[in-house]
């Protein structure tokens, strides 16, 4: 169904490992607001939207968002290579190290393991792309606050990257809510659809 290219979308090159940037950019791979879950969530929410135009967008963007968790696995397995015990403690990264050492592992900032509790899926084509656009803003607020964090220039040029591609995102979806919202109201979907109560 994919073409994988053996490449990451935006270049990953980290020159100063740092176990405490490490343990707060972990949370885009796992945490609640993270790629993990984005994908997830729009590659599962494609299967019951009813127009051709919002599958596409869920795949393309949901495809992208995997390509995103390799980016920031890249960045997680760099800030984190050839770290000794003692930078892994001086650095915060000694709890996740102690369960994972070194291993690239979806979780959040906060320590909780990544959970498809926080992934929203309803069967429902406006409840599902409103809470896409929801996620994409939360997911560019937490690139906000890694940058806020971050005072490494190799890190801030690809969250900077990562973040406008969460801006492009919740565009895509606020069209293609726009659209497939038009769509469903010229079929009257919602007010004669015997599925959906009214």
């Amino acid at each position: 169904m994919w073409i994988y290219e053996k490449k990451l979308q935006y270049p990953v090159r980290i020159k100063t490992p740092n176990a405490r940037l490490a343990s707060v950019i972990v949370s885009q791979l796992g945490g609640p607001d993270g790629e993990l879950g984005a994908a997830t969530r729009y590659l599962n929410q494609r299967y019951t939207m009813p127009d051709p135009q919002a599958v596409g967008t869920l795949t393309d963007i949901g495809s992208e968002e995997l390509g995103h968790c390799e980016m920031i696995g890249a960045i997680l397995y760099q800030l984190t290579k050839g770290l000794s015990p003692a930078e892994i403690k001086a650095g915060g990264f000694d709890q996740y190290f102690v369960d994972h050492t070194l291993g690239v592992y979806p979780t959040a900032a906060a320590g909780m393991p990544f959970n498809a509790a926080s992934i929203g899926v309803k069967g429902d084509a406006v409840a599902d792309l409103t809470e896409d656009l929801a996620a994409e803003q939360k997911a560019r607020v937490t690139y906000d606050n890694i940058l806020r964090l971050s005072d490494d220039p190799d890190v801030n040029d690809v969250i900077r990257f990562l973040r406008q591609r969460e801006v492009v995102h919740f565009q895509r979806f606020a069209e293609t809510l726009r659209h497939t919202t038009e769509k469903l109201n010229q079929k009257n979907f919602y007010a004669f659809n015997p599925e959906y109560p009214g």
